[in-house]
């Protein structure tokens, strides 16, 4: 789920509430703030501050990429970094995989991101994709 042109911060709340099964109720009593306030953002009726934001998002447990998507809908900017998958920062991240993938070896063993994209892959996977059709190996 990310943020679309119309969605807006309380809307995205709600959608991430409901995701997580809680009830108004529950999540006002876990950030400690009234439901009828919580209602009152979701609804647009009443403008979330940053830290009300952050607040909820914590509770939500919500992934750091779709709480900068959350205070972007607000009007905030962004607070939490994001990095590519080739930033030299990540390569010692990606030498660890890539090792762990070559324990597995002989047997195939792949890393996917969240958008089920192949990332990383070891020796024994051309072998496991052998004779499978091309347009199926085609990114979407």
């Amino acid at each position: 789920m990310s943020a679309i042109a119309y969605d807006t911060a309380g809307t995205l709340l709600r959608e991430w509430r409901q995701r997580r099964s809680l009830s108004q109720l529950a999540l006002a009593n876990e950030a400690e703030v009234s439901q009828r306030h919580l209602s009152f953002i979701e609804s647009g009726r009443s403008a979330p501050s940053r830290s009300m934001i952050i607040r909820l998002a914590d509770q939500l447990a919500i992934p750091l990429r779709e709480r900068n998507a959350l205070l972007a809908a607000a009007g905030f900017a962004p607070v939490y970094a994001s990095r590519d998958v080739d930033d030299p920062e990540l390569k010692s991240g990606s030498e660890a995989v890539d090792l762990i993938l070559r324990g597995h070896e002989p047997y195939p063993a792949i890393a996917v991101d969240r958008h089920w994209n192949l990332l990383h892959a070891n020796r024994a996977v051309p072998q496991l994709l052998c004779g499978a059709d091309d347009e199926l190996l085609k990114p979407p």
